[in-house]
């Protein structure tokens, strides 16, 4: 059977995700979104991009959210984005778009229960940890079918930051970040190497503290930069935990999950190092920490 991958939101994360997707050969996409015919305009634009790229994929959009009926996998990236305020000059702070996002995600949850009852869902809406929260309390799902991608993404800009840093592959760079979303993050530093060298041994301690400060503030940076949120990194991310639960390839991710005493901790979302396989969450792993 195909495998069925859905786009809850087909704004930059949404569609750049589909397109890395797309061009796995892994499954069909589907594109949802509220806006027009954006999604069935961005569906299309993809799907002619197979001849030249060379996939075979199924692409398709739509404003009705019948479209994500039956999906294996969705990924829900709907609702406001981190971007400044034209008229003040301001970024709407974490309160706010917690207000604003809850109702919206109560909603995509209420449609995923109808629709895609037996879906994996993959949380990439901001705060990534509040959404993952209501995702999973509005659809009652187990824990192991509501997961946040943030520690994907803190983890490929540390690694980035380090192969910059010392002028290496970013393929020889191994490594993890931990916790939350932002300054809550914990990079670990002690379990980082490249090609098998402890990273403290080819970086002084304060270059990388840089690199974590830098790591922590990564999503800021790129704000600053354009003005709004990134989103070929954090599709990236999407896209590699996707492909772990449809080809299930069992590997080992930082993700958001619904602690339950890992390291210490429960009933809240905290990135941890996870296996990801063809039931969603199937394992935590925990590190021996300092």
């Amino acid at each position: 059977m195909i495998n069925k991958v859905a786009f809850y939101g087909a704004g930059n994360v949404g569609a750049t995700a589909a397109h890395w997707l797309a061009g796995m050969e892994i499954a069909d996409c589907v594109l949802f979104d509220i806006f027009g015919q954006v999604a069935a305009g961005k569906a299309l634009d993809l799907y002619e991009a197979g001849p030249p790229i060379g996939f075979d994929a199924r692409i398709t959009g739509s404003n009705d959210p019948g479209i994500i009926e039956g999906a294996d996998v969705i990924v829900v990236t709907a609702g406001v984005p981190r971007k400044k305020n034209p008229e003040t000059g301001q970024f709407p702070s974490r309160d706010e778009l917690v207000k604003i996002n809850q109702d919206v995600t109560t909603q995509v949850a209420a449609n995923i229960k109808q629709y895609a009852p037996n879906a994996i869902v993959i949380m990439v809406t901001n705060p990534l940890d509040a959404m993952c929260h209501v995702m999973l309390n509005e659809t009652g799902f187990p824990r192991e079918r509501v997961i946040g991608m943030a520690g994907a993404l803190d983890t490929a800009r540390y690694k980035t930051f380090i192969a910059k840093e010392l002028g290496v592959s970013v393929d020889d760079v191994h490594g993890i970040v931990l916790g939350g979303h932002g300054d809550t993050m914990v990079p670990l530093p002690r379990h980082t190497s490249v090609a098998g060298i402890p990273l403290t041994e080819l970086m002084p301690a304060e270059r990388i503290e840089a690199i974590i400060q830098r790591t922590a503030k990564g999503g800021g940076e790129i704000v600053g930069l354009l003005g709004y949120s990134g989103y070929y990194a954090p599709a990236a991310g999407t896209a590699i935990m996707v492909e772990s639960i449809l080809k299930d390839k069992k590997r080992v991710l930082p993700c958001a999950i619904y602690t339950q005493g890992e390291y210490g901790y429960s009933d809240l979302f905290l990135g941890l190092p996870v296996v990801l396989g063809r039931n969603g969450l199937e394992k935590v792993i925990e590190m021996d920490l300092n």
